[in-house]
């Protein structure tokens, strides 16, 4: 008889069942005591403070700067990561310091008059798999009159989206292709991150949206229409920054995407939208 007890994770369609001790696919959520935890609560891998417009934010509070944390994990497994040595490693391999929200939020708000800081960007990992920090940390923010940024790959419940939606003040979002076909491919959900990208404009949130294109996989007019025709079902006004690929991680043998395409692929997006952006050019 196996009286193995397991937990499932509600966190992101991944639905991770998790005996006690055991960690999720994200490598960052762990059953322990009965329950789910975020094991990378309050652990920071990187932090800096970046101009807004660096998120990618082209159209909210431009000029300023923001105070932008991370943490490790990640519930998707790109291989064209950009931040593999963060995202695609557990805790005991990834040097972190600790903070509470509150520290954080003090920290921010010190670096306002010095520095322009608007408030607190959560992203470099993936940030919704620590959500309940995210969340922590947005009410101490707000507390203080500042910002909060989601940088994410929308890849979560829709509790988890509901929950955060009413702290976050803006949002980038990638949407990385036009199908589940796609998704598959770098093991996400793509109804689930076309919900997360209506709730969050639903709620009233500044959102962004990142599409980078990856040769040979969504680099054809077809694909950029698909993607463009839905955020401008969301509304034509949310802004789409087309973005060049560069070799990393496990793609290191391809070649950077040619900047002609781009262009091409940015006009196509433009029979739907009216903000595109090129980046990484």
């Amino acid at each position: 008889m196996n009286d193995r007890v397991e937990i499932l994770c509600g966190t992101c369609p991944r639905h991770c069942r998790l005996a006690d001790g055991s960690t999720g696919f994200c490598r960052a959520r762990k059953a322990e005591g009965g329950r789910v935890i975020a094991a990378n609560y309050g652990k920071i891998s990187s932090i800096a403070l970046d101009p807004i417009e660096k998120k990618p934010i082209a159209f909210f509070h431009p000029g300023s700067n923001i105070l932008s944390v991370g943490s490790y994990g990640c519930n998707l497994r790109c291989p064209f990561c950009q931040n593999d040595g963060i995202s695609q490693q557990g805790g005991d391999a990834v040097p972190c310091q600790t903070a509470t929200p509150v520290e954080l939020a003090d920290l921010a708000m010190r670096l306002k008059d010095e520095h322009g800081n608007s408030g607190l960007a959560y992203t470099y990992n993936e940030p919704l798999v620590g959500w309940e920090f995210v969340r922590d940390c947005a009410k101490e923010i707000h507390a203080r009159g500042m910002l909060n940024v989601l940088v994410s790959n929308g890849c979560a419940s829709e509790e988890v989206i509901a929950e955060l939606a009413p702290l976050i003040d803006a949002a980038n979002i990638d949407l990385k292709g036009p199908s589940q076909d796609y998704y598959d491919w770098v093991g996400g959900d793509f109804k689930a991150v076309c919900k997360a990208i209506a709730m969050l404009h639903e709620a009233g949130c500044h959102v962004e949206v990142t599409t980078l294109i990856v040769p040979g996989r969504n680099d054809n007019d077809e694909d950029m229409d698909a993607v463009a025709t839905f955020i401008a079902s969301v509304s034509p006004d949310i802004p789409l920054h087309v973005t060049r690929f560069f070799p990393r991680w496990r793609m290191m043998d391809a070649s950077p995407t040619p900047i002609a395409i781009l262009h091409r692929l940015a006009d196509v997006a433009r029979r739907h939208l009216s903000r595109v952006l090129l980046g990484n050019c």
